[in-house]
């Protein structure tokens, strides 16, 4: 089972290769391809630090205990009519993308998020609209 908090529900559909560091980007592959490979791949949805902020690296404030964070975590989990605590297939996930968000939510949910401006996340969101899952990653 793989632990994911709100927001990075978001960052694995866009989710293109880039990260802030090379342990982090190595630990977002992993996830990402398993999760792409294994649909069914059960996911508990936490508050707070998950598997991916494992790797985030430390120089300085801690950008997986900010606030603003744990904001944008609620509203993308609200968004999408889901609850911390709550397991489901990443399948499930993407198909609540499907029933209930749009590619311009990000513009709006994920306004300060550094990787915005590079538009791979509403690429994303139209992947999994048209059915095809998350990207490759090579």
């Amino acid at each position: 089972m793989v632990q994911l908090r709100g927001h990075h529900l978001f960052c694995l559909l866009g989710y293109r290769g880039m990260g802030y560091s090379k342990e982090y980007i190595e630990n977002m592959t992993k996830l990402h391809q398993t999760l792409r490979s294994h649909p069914e791949t059960l996911v508990e949805l936490v508050e707070g630090p998950d598997q991916l902020c494992e790797k985030y690296p430390n120089s300085g404030e801690y950008h997986c205990k900010n606030q603003n964070i744990y904001v944008r975590d609620a509203v993308i989990l609200e968004k999408m009519g889901l609850k911390i605590g709550e397991k489901l297939m990443w399948q499930e996930i993407e198909s609540r993308v499907k029933k209930f968000v749009v590619p311009s939510d990000i513009q709006t949910v994920c306004e300060t998020c550094n990787w915005k401006s590079y538009g791979v996340c509403e690429e994303g969101i139209q992947h999994i609209l048209e059915g095809k899952g998350l990207w490759e990653v090579k």
